[in-house]
């Protein structure tokens, strides 16, 4: 029986990795790949080899589990597949625990990526990872994203670029619980780039951290935005936006780094503010029907903010139906390169803890180092933000 019980547990190892293989499926063209996703199941992992692949791939009703995520992902890092020109280069339907990885897409004329609910506003999809996409080069004009998330919960956007959009870098319209990290997000000329990153349409418990913004949109992170009331999930939300966090991010350029826009309680903190062109952030609303909250319970704390006087007259743009008097902004860092004595900035409201006029003395800006070398400014801004600082309300 001894030997037996042997045999069975040695066939038993031996077996288990021959199943594991058995979920790998490597590509390498088209056709390949389109069959591969239209038969994707718990545990499937698509491997696509280096190459240059079409378009306008369509995936409805994947469904993978939390144990067995879906995974499909370029097989070498150093040379991932790219998906160039059409419409759109990959979209997801109703599909939910799908890991995208290593993927490069270029030159669609209307979003890159768009994963969405198919309309079912009442099912969300969700548990979606996007990591080291690539996308270049969408649109160039009018409101084309350059990765569309509709009706999506528990998502990650991580270590993704994103270079030369038309709307937005990463729109969300009635998203949950969702982590952009670690993220560049580069303007380029000959490209609207309206905002970044955009959370509106009802969406909550989103945080955007420890990104990189150059000249990355008109305004670099939309919290909240303007959404027709049939798109709104859930249905019946009176705010764009909810419990939003910006920290831990360095933003050069931008008309407008940051715009509140309809939202109901956001946080921007531990934040690096390099040379807005016109103000530091913005305060909107641009829904008003019956019953919607106006912005308002906005904070802004422990940011590093580096101005010049020539660029930002109004630090702050406040428009009609907001509440400014609700904002609170404490212990931030104002120095204002062309003019040190007129550091101080006008605010909605007073502020409290905050310093100004000293130098951060920043290591290199032009070279994407946004580190002060100034020990007095060390508590201040993106190199100051820790993943265990307490976010007190």
């Amino acid at each position: 029986m001894r030997y037996h019980h042997i045999i069975f547990i040695f066939m038993l190892l031996i077996q288990a990795p021959v199943l594991a293989v058995d979920r790998v499926t490597e590509v390498r063209d088209d056709a390949s790949l389109r069959a591969a996703l239209q038969s994707a199941k718990p545990g499937t992992h698509i491997l696509i080899a280096p190459g240059r692949y079409r378009p306008g791939v369509w995936v409805e009703n994947r469904q993978g589990t939390a144990d067995q995520p879906i995974i499909i992902e370029g097989s070498d890092e150093k040379s991932a597949p790219l998906f160039e020109g059409g419409v759109e280069a990959l979209h997801f339907a109703r599909c939910s625990y799908i890991t995208l990885r290593n993927i490069a897409v270029r030159k669609q004329t209307d979003n890159g990526i768009n994963i969405d609910d198919g309309g079912a506003i009442d099912i969300p999809v969700h548990h979606i990872v996007l990591e080291k996409i690539r996308v270049t080069d969408i649109g160039p004009q009018g409101n084309h994203d350059a990765i569309k998330l509709s009706g999506v919960d528990d998502f990650q956007v991580r270590d993704c670029q994103v270079e030369g959009w038309g709307g937005q870098s990463v729109d969300m319209v009635g998203c949950h619980r969702g982590l952009i990290d670690g993220c560049k997000f580069l303007g380029k000329k000959g490209f609207s780039q309206d905002t970044g990153p955009q959370c509106k349409g009802g969406s909550s418990q989103i945080a955007i951290r420890r990104c990189l913004f150059l000249d990355g949109g008109v305004r670099a992170v939309n919290i909240g935005g303007s959404t027709g009331l049939q798109f709104f999930r859930p249905k019946g939300a009176l705010y764009e936006a909810k419990d939003i966090t910006v920290e831990g991010c360095a933003f050069s350029g931008s008309q407008a780094p940051l715009a509140f826009v309809g939202v109901d309680g956001a946080v921007v903190r531990y934040n690096t503010i390099y040379h807005p062109s016109k103000w530091v952030m913005r305060i909107l609303q641009e829904t008003t029907e019956k019953g919607f909250v106006p912005c308002r319970n906005g904070r802004f704390e422990h940011n590093l903010v580096v101005f010049r006087r020539a660029d930002v007259q109004v630090f702050v743009n406040v428009g009609p139906h907001t509440q400014p008097e609700t904002f609170q902004f404490a212990k931030n860092l104002w120095y204002c390169e062309d003019r040190p004595e007129a550091s101080k900035p006008v605010l909605p409201v007073m502020e409290r803890g905050a310093v100004y006029g000293v130098d951060p003395r920043l290591e290199a800006p032009a070279k994407e180092l946004f580190r002060p070398l100034n020990l007095r400014a060390a508590g201040f801004g993106a190199t100051a933000w820790k993943p265990d600082i307490p976010s007190k309300r």
